[in-house]
């Protein structure tokens, strides 16, 4: 999936014009921090392009790059303080729960002009309703969970989150470490909305994560990207666009959206309250919503992209290197058998911890 970019395309970069005026004279001397999910970003491997680089080297701003593996474990570490991050990207629900908090700045979108190429379809209240105002970030790239499984070890047809339970498969089974969607899960498997907030649900949903522990799953969330491709595992719920990485490193797996629906989601760049640089936060978010930068990343993580060109410029290598069928599974035409995440009350949010760690602890 990691696509080899032409030299044209490396040269157009160096020829991008981007809106950086207010912090170009202090570039120099200024260091931003980027927080992001892990394997989610163009990094140069595999004849990939840096973006990082080509952003630090037309514009003098240095980044500092770090990952996190959850959408809890990055708000947890903003929330205790002691680094002062520039610029994240978090998921839909945990983008509300930080408007509600105030924990993220307005953007001055006059500083990001290259928001324009952004699909007119994130820019509708209506999809974005993690962020019904429109003022707090924008979009990097969006998808659904999907299945991902061996079809050496799995002969028989998957198309449902059932499978996730079955003693057939006992040790050889993957599951979400994170809260939100493990539950979500479950709740699909019982036909509950992603977005209950009924104690009686939720309560059930746990019951149906404690029942699974009887096929011994392993929970896991980035090593799912190494664990699968290895063959260390047969089955496992991941990200549609790492899916479609992992089995491009290995023929043997497939993936496939469960007939019970599942989760879309749209992660998002903002800028945290406590950033001390928001100006050259700004300058890369409008930097990697630039159609290079844009089709480079997104070439290489595999994601979809709401950057229409990028998007345009995806859709077209999938087909030509994929056929339809796979450039229809990260493009889909249909989103009406999934649900978005939306920002839990605390009471609802509390109570699902709380059920987690019973989940996990098998108490």
């Amino acid at each position: 999936m990691k696509k080899i970019l032409s030299v044209v395309l490396c040269v157009a970069m160096v020829m991008l014009t981007l809106s950086m005026t207010s912090c170009s004279n202090n570039a120099n001397k200024v260091t931003i921090n980027v927080f992001n999910w892990g394997e989610n970003i163009s990094d140069g491997q595999d004849g990939s392009m840096d973006v990082i680089r080509e952003f630090e080297k037309q514009t003098g701003i240095k980044v500092v790059y770090s990952t996190y593996e959850s959408n809890e474990a990055m708000y947890n570490k903003i929330k205790a303080g002691g680094v002062s991050y520039d610029v994240i990207i978090p998921s839909d629900y945990m983008i509300g729960k930080m408007i509600k908090e105030d924990m993220l700045y307005k953007l001055d979108y006059n500083n990001i002009p290259n928001y324009s190429l952004i699909d007119d379809e994130f820019k509708k209240a209506e999809n974005m309703p993690f962020d019904p105002t429109l003022e707090y970030c924008v979009p990097y790239t969006w998808g659904r969970v999907a299945l991902v499984y061996n079809t050496k070890k799995i002969t028989e047809p998957v198309d449902s989150w059932d499978i996730l339970w079955n003693e057939k498969y006992k040790n050889q089974i993957l599951m979400f470490d994170n809260a939100r969607d493990a539950f979500g899960i479950a709740q699909l498997k019982l036909g509950y909305s992603l977005n209950t907030e009924d104690e009686t649900e939720l309560k059930n949903a746990a019951e149906e994560l404690k029942k699974q522990r009887s096929v011994k799953p392993v929970y896991a969330m980035d090593q799912i990207m190494e664990k699968m491709p290895s063959e260390n595992a047969y089955i496992a719920p991941y990200y549609l666009g790492d899916c479609l990485t992992m089995c491009d490193d290995n023929e043997d797996l497939a993936m496939v959206i469960p007939k019970e629906g599942t989760n879309y989601f749209v992660d998002a760049m903002c800028i945290p309250a406590t950033s001390e640089h928001k100006a050259e936060a700004e300058a890369f978010i409008n930097f990697m919503c630039g159609t290079e930068a844009a089709t480079a990343n997104i070439e290489y993580i595999a994601y979809s992209s709401p950057q229409k060109e990028a998007a345009a410029n995806h859709k077209k290598y999938l087909i030509e290197e994929y056929g339809k069928e796979t450039a229809e599974l990260v493009y889909p035409t249909d989103l009406s058998n999934t649900e978005m995440f939306l920002t839990l009350s605390p009471e609802a949010n509390q109570l699902m911890t709380d059920l987690w760690i019973s989940v996990r602890s098998g108490s």
